[in-house]
This record gives C-alpha cells, structure tokens and sequence, in this order.
C-alpha cells in the first residue's frame, strides 16, 4: 500500500531505509537513549523499536500525554498555515496524524507525502487513511530522512513530529530538508524538549520514568521500548541548542515555541 520514491538525484527505486538516530557529524559512536551504540548500528535498534510499538503507537500517545499531543500538533499545523495547492512532506509521520491535519485544513485541495522508515508504522497509516475515508491526495513512502528520496526543490514545507530525536546524524537530515524544499519553503519541527519551568521539571522527570515505562509494559506489552523512548528524550538537545544547529545547517529566521512550558517545542526556519 505504500511505495519507494525514485532516487533524489539518481534513477532507479530506492529500497526502504533503516531508521536515523543522532550521531556527531562524521562520529562511529551515538546515543540509543543512554546506551552509547556505534551509529551503523543505532538504525537497526531504532527500526524494532518502532516496529514493536506501530500497533499500538496512538493509543498509546493519547495515553502518555493524556492527549495533549493533539494540541501540540494542531499548533503545528497553526504555525504551518497551510495553503491549497501546497505539498507537504511529513518526515517520521507513519501513523498520518500531521498528514491529516494538513489535508483538513486545506480542504482536500493540498497534497501529503508521508514518509516514515519503519515499514510497519506506514502501514498502520494507510489502514487509518482508509479508515477515515482518505484515499486521494495523500502518498505513503518508505525512505530515510538522511538520504531523501525526493527531488530537489519539490516541496512547499516539511515537518517532523516526535521522529528527529531518532535520527543519527541530525546535520544530513537538515542538509536534506533544505534540498527538498523549494525557495520561500518552510520547515517545522515538533518533539519533546527541557521544560523550562523547575518544579514542572521534577514532576515530569518522576512521571517520565516511572508512570511511562509502566505503561509500556502493562499495555503495549513492551516496557524496553518505552524507557527508550523516555530516555532519547533527555538526551535531546534543549531549545537553543537545537534552533543552533538548525542555523548551522542553512536555516533562516530560526524560531522556537514552547509547548506546555517547555515540555515539546516548535522549531521552525526557512529556506530563502
């Protein structure tokens, strides 16, 4: 149901990639939550756990944040102010929610290119597009945010929600980003980041590693997955680290929102 793309500058299908994590440029060793891993490895780690949790993964975001992801992704989408006859292409978007949001807000008359690496949570996807009535306008593709296979400058805007803290080598996927977006184009990021507020910080650290694992365990029936997930959290770069290196990689007019004092942020940069 859904497709490899043709090469970005190459002819021929490229096959499904495995999944990015977030290694220094040009470094062998990166992080897998707290474990240090050698990067060829960290895609392989990445991919199960993703596909171990595709089952399961909206259920269980509505439960881990009591369903203020929706919230967070409807200000995505605010900030988006997307426009008929736009594409968008939603990196990491497996499940379609981001996609979603965007074809409803231009009434049908935009397109979504969803691309995930994890074969199993695309899959998931399409059964929710169908589900929803969703069968035009939408575009599902296995391929990695490291090496795109899109064309260059063939995108209105990209976004990534909750996927680029699993990316290996942040510095390529920005790199590819900027490639595929025409001039004027937007990219907007939503993940979790470090809450800003100090008594907020402690509640959250005591609900994160102990409420979130337990609900892996008791009701996705994977508890490693989810310390994983909680953990690749913490060793994500904060706000400003972030919208830095977002500068490095070409973006301009860098701007951060927080979410839930700190708790996710937008990041968002354009490609002039």
């Amino acid at each position: 149901m859904f497709q490899h793309m043709p090469g970005s500058e190459t002819s021929g299908p490229r096959p499904a990639a495995p999944p990015m994590g977030a290694a220094e440029p040009g470094g062998d060793e990166t992080d897998f939550g707290f474990r240090r891993v050698s990067a060829a490895e960290k895609p392989r780690l990445v991919g199960a756990v993703f596909e171990s949790v595709a089952e399961n993964y909206d259920l269980m975001n509505d439960l881990m944040s009591g369903g203020i992801h929706r919230l967070w992704k409807k200000t995505l989408i605010d900030r988006l102010r997307p426009r008929a006859g736009e594409v968008l292409l939603d990196l990491a978007g497996g499940t379609g929610d981001v996609a979603f949001r965007f074809l409803g807000r231009t009434q049908g008359r935009g397109r979504a290119v969803v691309c995930d690496f994890t074969p199993s949570m695309l899959e998931v996807g399409v059964a929710r597009a169908l589900d929803r009535g969703i069968i035009e306008g939408i575009d599902w593709v296995a391929g990695d945010a490291e090496k795109l296979p899109f064309q260059r400058a063939s995108v209105d805007a990209v976004t990534i929600a909750f996927g680029l803290r699993n990316v290996t080598r942040r510095d390529a996927a920005f790199g590819e980003v900027l490639r595929v977006l025409k001039p004027g184009g937007r990219f907007l990021c939503l993940e979790f980041s470090h809450v800003a507020v100090p008594w907020l910080a402690r509640l959250y650290d005591l609900y994160s590693f102990t409420v979130l694992p337990l609900l892996g365990q008791f009701v996705a029936r994977d508890r490693a997955s989810y310390q994983y997930l909680v953990e690749s959290i913490r060793r994500f770069p904060d706000q400003e680290s972030l919208a830095a290196e977002m500068r490095a990689a070409g973006f301009e007019q860098v701007a951060v929102q927080n979410l839930s004092g700190g708790i996710a942020a937008i990041h968002s940069g354009w490609r002039i």
